[in-house]
């Protein structure tokens, strides 16, 4: 029979301290819980569509759907009963309202307006954030206006400026510029003055990377089937660091209240690094293909798709966030209330 009898080793050169004491019981890992996420941290990205009661799958982002605006009303309700602190609101335009222009971005009528006056006027408790960029508006699918196959800074941030203000005008508290043109955000900031809105808070999309992660979005919003090129010369290049802290210092020093990474989760040490050279609120975005995975291989039983949803959130946290744009939002909030 094998002896039990194991020997001792001498462990007198932990000087009296085992790390393990304070992970041996539940209530231990609360108390000394480094890391805390709430429902205040999390914002609910919804895609919105036109109708009354429509709601339509997307092929790629199980379990999220485009919403009419009344159903996103109704969302916007589920989202503050559960102390979820703001949407981000993207619509999916119709064909016919598309042109190379992206003129559909600054009609006061179109469908982040109508979303807008809807959503403030059943849930004023609720922030709402908005897309400027004219990928949702533009028959190419660019976030920049195009001439003979460049994608042009100064013509796009004057169109950019004049959504954000029709935006604030239709009650949006927080303008975020994704378009990644130099010079948006002091121009928004400057109109926004201008108008009146000096207390609507500017959320810059400043280090948003080149990246493969954006596929479901873009089926989301109709913008990935009529996509012409990449958009390599104006978002980041996904090798470059030092890159992102300067595209991120600029925003700041042009006005931006609050900057975002996206990508998050394969761009954490962007996120630390903002994090650690940066005292202004941080926020990152799960994105679609993020989101995806994570959902698909639950489904599939290769995770444990709710534990891989909450670890990641608390990974947002931990390199140093204020917040995280997911659609997980409601889910992991119901998780975190229950």
């Amino acid at each position: 029979m094998m002896s039990t009898d194991w020997p001792k080793h001498d462990m007198s050169f932990l000087g009296g301290r085992r790390q393990r004491r304070l992970r041996r019981t539940g209530w231990m890992r609360n108390m000394v819980r480094e890391t805390v996420l709430t429902p205040h941290d999390l914002i609910w990205p919804l895609f919105i569509i036109e109708g009354q009661n429509e709601r339509t799958s997307i092929r790629t982002l199980p379990g999220v759907e485009r919403l009419s605006v009344d159903l996103a009303v109704e969302a916007a309700k589920a989202a503050a009963a559960e102390g979820i602190p703001a949407l981000a609101l993207f619509p999916n335009t119709q064909d016919d309202r598309r042109n190379e222009n992206g003129s559909e971005a600054f009609n006061p009528d179109n469908l982040t307006a109508r979303a807008l006056r809807a959503i403030k006027d059943a849930v004023p408790e609720i922030g709402l954030i908005t897309d400027v960029a004219l990928d949702e508006y533009s028959s190419d699918g660019q976030d920049g206006l195009v001439r003979d196959g460049e994608i042009l800074n100064d013509e796009t941030v004057a169109v950019m400026v004049k959504a954000a203000l029709m935006q604030a005008r239709a009650g949006a508290d927080i303008i975020a510029p994704s378009d990644m043109m130099d010079g948006r955000v002091a121009a928004i900031r400057q109109a926004l003055d201008a108008e009146g809105f000096d207390h609507v808070a500017i959320m810059a999309y400043s280090a948003k990377f080149a990246s493969v992660f954006y596929g479901p979005f873009r089926e989301a919003v109709g913008s990935g089937s009529r996509l012409k090129g990449d958009k390599r010369t104006y978002q980041l290049d996904y090798a470059n660091s030092d890159e992102a802290m300067r595209e991120v210092a600029q925003d700041i020093a042009e006005g931006a209240d609050m900057v975002m990474v996206k990508p998050g989760m394969p761009y954490l040490d962007i996120v630390q690094r903002c994090h650690d050279a940066f005292d202004v609120p941080l926020f990152a975005y799960q994105v679609s293909g993020e989101y995806a995975m994570i959902k698909l291989a639950g489904a599939a039983g290769a995770i444990d798709g709710d534990g891989a949803m909450m670890e990641s959130l608390v990974g947002f946290k931990r390199a140093g966030v204020d917040g995280v744009l997911t659609y997980f939002a409601l889910e992991a909030a119901r998780v975190l209330n229950a």
